[in-house]
């Protein structure tokens, strides 16, 4: 009983000094900062979107500003899932990417139905009181520092001869029922220091409880979709399947119906009239026709193997890693690869993973001007695929645009995966492919 009872004193008064205190009140820090911070800027913003949107002339102002807010609420809610990352080693998923509609009213009311926003609307408010914790913790961890050192304190600076008229030391406790403590012998320091210390426990363990529960505000309100957003994400990715799967389909029968058909007529036509001219004492006529059947035939053949390499590449029955690099040995721009790959992913994703290389490398050698692109494939710990493209180049791609990137994210989205594009202005540009390791 005695060495539980000293076990349990033990992790209670060791909690300050612990790795882990410093990462929480780290966290503390930095995220009852960014929590007021996000509280005004949402406040404001939604408060004088919705104020000035009352009156029929600042309509148009006001839905500004409110798509502004939930614009603002996305990006807070991703800066408050790096800081529980960075500092706590927590995870939490992002929700699903925004998909902007067509035209300035499609736009408009994607943003202001975008489900992920306003839950982070309701984030930046709740977080105010979990911000305001927060801070308070990171408060009594110093004054609890600074009143520990109050014995060492009047060694240093109080130590007067006797008769000496000084005023009294006061030592602020953050505490409730406590407040201040009036010093004025260094016997008297050490209520002050036990206090101090009594102050940092406390603070130690609440900083635990608050981060615990502000990581339950983040996964609930700032991760993966609720019930209703997620059958709604299914039905849009749904759709995107059905119509790729068309898309694909018509794309094999246009190159079958323009390439290898087109060739295997004219390779019957030139059999045909091969057949004819037997009879015909012109052997030249007879060798030229045999001569372009056969070119047909290899033609034909050609168009056919590629068309089997677009539906699924034959290099990826050697695994992703090795195609990759057969891509990369391709490329008219030196690319590099580098692959960390676990349990092997299955044949959907690969192929995925495949064209999205494929399709990044060829938009990097039209656009890019690099020197120099990068390929990383590599497994996470959650059960996810990570493919980055990275290049040297002058930067400046757009998901929105509607270029070929957007085609890539309507295709990962068919399997819950996601892109992520960092392109700015003068390069590098930096593309990033999550997809799970099961379709």
């Amino acid at each position: 009983m005695e060495s539980e009872l000293r076990r349990v004193a033990g992790i209670v008064l060791g909690a300050p000094l612990s790795r882990r205190t410093r990462r929480e009140l780290l966290y503390c820090i930095f995220g009852g900062l960014a929590g007021v911070a996000g509280f005004v800027v949402t406040l404001v913003l939604l408060t004088s979107g919705f104020t000035v949107s009352a009156s029929v002339i600042g309509t148009v102002v006001g839905l500004l500003l409110i798509t502004v807010g939930l614009r603002v609420s996305r990006r807070l809610g991703s800066l408050h899932r790096r800081l529980l990352r960075r500092f706590l080693g927590r995870q939490v998923e992002a929700p699903p990417r925004f998909q902007p509609g067509t035209g300035v009213l499609g736009r408009l009311d994607r943003r202001l139905r975008d489900r992920a926003a306003w839950r982070g609307v309701w984030y930046s408010l709740i977080k105010l009181p979990v911000a305001a914790v927060q801070l308070y913790v990171v408060t009594l961890t110093i004054f609890g520092v600074v009143d520990i050192t109050y014995p060492l304190d009047w060694l240093l600076f109080r130590n007067h001869s006797a008769g000496a008229n000084l005023s009294p030391l006061v030592a602020i406790v953050p505490l409730p029922f406590v407040g201040n403590i009036d010093i004025s012998s260094w016997l008297g320091t050490y209520p002050a220091a036990l206090a101090g210390a009594l102050c940092v426990v406390i603070a130690a363990w609440l900083a635990r409880g608050i981060n615990a529960a502000d990581h339950a505000l983040v996964r609930g309100l700032l991760g993966p979709s609720t019930m209703a957003e997620r059958v709604s994400e299914l039905e849009r990715t749904r759709t995107l399947a059905v119509e790729d799967s068309a898309a694909a389909l018509r794309r094999v029968e246009r190159d079958l119906h323009d390439g290898a058909q087109m060739r295997l007529a004219a390779l019957a036509m030139n059999l045909g009239m091969a057949r004819e001219k037997l009879d015909d004492a012109d052997d030249a006529t007879v060798r030229g026709l045999i001569d372009a059947a056969h070119r047909n035939a290899v033609d034909a053949l050609a168009d056919l193997r590629d068309l089997a390499r677009g539906i699924h590449p034959p290099v990826l029955d050697n695994g992703l890693a090795s195609a990759l690099e057969s891509l990369a040995a391709s490329s008219a721009i030196p690319a590099s690869v580098s692959a960390s790959i676990g349990p092997r992913p299955a044949p959907a994703i690969e192929t995925i993973a495949y064209f999205c290389a494929a399709e990044l490398i060829a938009n990097a050698t039209k656009h890019s001007y690099a020197n120099q692109i990068t390929i990383n494939i590599s497994t996470e710990r959650a059960g996810l695929l990570r493919l980055d493209v990275s290049d040297d180049g002058v930067g400046g791609a757009d998901v929105t645009r509607g270029s070929g990137l957007s085609g890539l994210g309507q295709r990962v989205s068919t399997v819950d995966g996601r892109i992520d594009v960092s392109s700015p202005p003068g390069g590098p540009t930096v593309v990033t492919v999550v997809l799970p390791m099961k379709a």
